[in-house]
């Protein structure tokens, strides 16, 4: 199968025979798992004792061979398997005068290299790239650019050359229509590097969530530590969504809205939100139709529709119709002081989650317990899959309202239901949303002034680094909060704002600065999120998004499956953009 490779133990030791067990490198402080028990050699017929096993090749992994009696270790080898590769391990002794015992891996067949695939799609599409930018700087030339709208339609090619190609035509000149005036206006002062953000994030997102070509790295992490493409995704979604209610809520507050009306809007798109992530988005249909019994009350737009009414109506209470410059003290924050109530809110959100997740007492677990369960840290806490963030949603919302096969559950062979959009870790993706409207307050406080803001993206940007480096000791496993996106921890959520910030910097400075790049392609999907992203849920069994394979063990197959439909639905937001059809909750 995919990610394995096999393994031929030939014990050519005399009796009691041999037990092989296997650590994964990705397993921190996890117990050895067993894999086979090797029978000994038989000495009359000159034969060995075999046993052939699937090992991961997904991680580097530890062999342990030890005597079935006795359980000496004899011998201990780190190897990373390669993909349908076939190997043997021979145990025999050196010599028959010595007990000392060598265990050799022999290749017998080399593996595949299953990263062919992503090279060949990576090219492919950097060539329809090319081809798209040397069209367009192909249309730039008149000569060629009359005759290509000669040949598409030579009725209106006079008509086109003495409008000279795209200038504004007399319908145009003679429209005062002042709604359309205003919608252009809006248009052109739109940022067009969120939507651009968002869209990437989205498309990613749609990729990976469609199977990602079956690749363990675009796979979320099992517990703590290195940050995937999955793991920062959601993240971004929420970072950005705080930036557009700061930009949001000034524009309607600056329409002349009231801010009962404004809030009556936000509570009604929470609400429907809400309501879309339960019955339509909701991964427990796989247990059969759904009902009370099993319907999972949390969920990606369940917490994206919680973070924005909270994150929303408290930027309500505060924010200005007018967004200039602060008279006060110190001008230079003038994005942060106006603002103190609201980070004094966020503060004590924070020391509650930390009080919660640290103090809280959790039964049969250790106070403070991070930990993934299982068989992590040497199978103390088998049942106490997320500390006091598991517990709490065992005890509020029931074992059958979670989310049933946490990512834990593969590494650390975890059982307890855990789900990564549970009660506790929303309070910090209101905490990440919360920064997302710093990063959209300081385009409002600093418009036509990119130096500006570009500087303090940046000054935010090393801010939340120095903080995770203190959270985290800047290591893996060891950090006083490790990075953690099942918890949605702290140093997690600094961690990503800090690269939030940084992404965010490069998109605005290369698309509203400096104008380099348009924000294609994914600027499309990132102004139709909303559809795009429920679509590729309700569709995702559908032809043409999924087909009958050839080769279910195949990452090719996979892989152009996964990226063919994400193109698909790239292909759809741009249609509805051309048409001027978004979807709005």
């Amino acid at each position: 199968r995919m990610d394995q490779a096999l393994l031929l133990v030939r014990n050519e030791l005399p009796a009691p025979g041999l037990n092989l067990a296997a650590l994964s490198g990705s397993c921190h402080q996890c117990l050895y798992q067993f894999l086979a028990f090797v029978p000994p050699s038989n000495e009359s017929l000159r034969k060995p004792g075999t046993a052939s096993v699937m090992v991961d090749t997904q991680h580097p992994l530890t062999l342990l061979l030890n005597s079935s009696v006795g359980d000496r270790d004899l011998c201990k080898i780190q190897y990373h398997f390669g993909e349908f590769g076939n190997y043997s391990l021979v145990v025999k002794t050196l010599s028959a005068s010595t007990q000392n015992v060598s265990c050799d891996l022999i290749i017998n067949e080399g593996p595949i290299n299953s990263y062919l695939p992503i090279l060949f799609a990576f090219l492919v599409y950097m060539g329809i790239l090319a081809i798209l930018i040397a069209g367009r700087l192909l249309m730039k030339i008149d000569p060629v650019r009359n005759w290509i709208y000669k040949k598409l339609n030579p009725r209106a090619t006079d008509r086109m050359i003495n409008s000279e190609l795209g200038s504004p035509n007399t319908t145009d000149s003679i429209n005062c229509d002042p709604t359309q005036q205003s919608w252009r206006t809006g248009s052109r002062q739109r940022l067009r590097s969120l939507d651009t953000f968002r869209g990437l994030s989205l498309v990613i997102m749609v990729f990976v969530n469609y199977g990602g070509g079956k690749y363990w790295f675009f796979k979320h992490e099992s517990w703590n530590g290195k940050l995937h493409f999955p793991s920062s995704l959601f993240s971004r979604f929420v970072f950005i969504m705080g930036t557009s209610i700061a930009l949001a809520l000034g524009s309607m507050l600056r329409w002349g809205s009231s801010k009962w009306k404004v809030l009556r809007k936000i509570v009604w798109r929470s609400f429907v939100l809400i309501l879309l992530g339960i019955i339509v988005v909701n991964p427990n249909y796989c247990l059969g139709p759904l009902s009370w019994d099993n319907l999972r009350i949390p969920g990606v737009l369940q917490r994206l529709g919680f973070t924005y009414l909270v994150v929303a109506a408290l930027e309500l209470l505060f924010t200005r119709a007018d967004s200039g410059t602060w008279e006060g003290r110190f001008p230079a924050l003038q994005d942060i002081l106006p603002y103190w109530p609201q980070w004094i809110f966020i503060l004590v959100l924070e020391t509650i989650w930390l009080c919660l997740t640290f103090l809280l007492p959790v039964p049969d677990c250790p106070r403070g317990y991070l930990g993934p369960g299982g068989i992590g840290d040497f199978g103390k806490y088998p049942n106490c899959t997320g500390g006091a963030a598991g517990y709490i949603d065992r005890l509020l919302l029931g074992e059958k309202h979670m989310y049933q096969h946490p990512s834990s559950g593969v590494t650390y062979q975890s059982t307890m239901p855990y789900d990564p959009e549970g009660i506790l870790g929303t309070i910090n993706s209101i905490v990440m949303a919360f920064l997302g409207l710093q990063a959209g307050r300081i385009t409002l406080f600093y418009k036509d002034q990119p130096k500006q803001i570009m500087s303090r993206f940046v000054i935010w940007g090393i801010v939340m680094g120095i903080i995770s480096a203190v959270l985290t000791k800047c290591s893996k496993e060891e950090g006083f909060i490790p990075i953690n996106k099942n918890l949605w921890s702290i140093s997690y959520v600094t961690t990503m704002s800090c690269f939030a910030f940084i992404l965010l910097l490069l998109i605005y400075y290369l698309v509203d600065v400096k104008k380099w790049w348009s924000g294609a392609p994914f600027l499309y999907p990132g102004m139709n999120s909303i559809l795009v992203y429920i679509g590729h849920q309700v569709f995702a069994n559908y032809f043409p998004f999924k087909w009958k394979m050839q080769d279910s063990q195949s990452h090719a197959e996979h892989l152009t499956q996964n990226l063919t439909a994400t193109t698909l639905w790239v292909i759809i937001s741009y249609i509805l953009y051309r048409r001027k059809i978004f979807w709005k909750i």
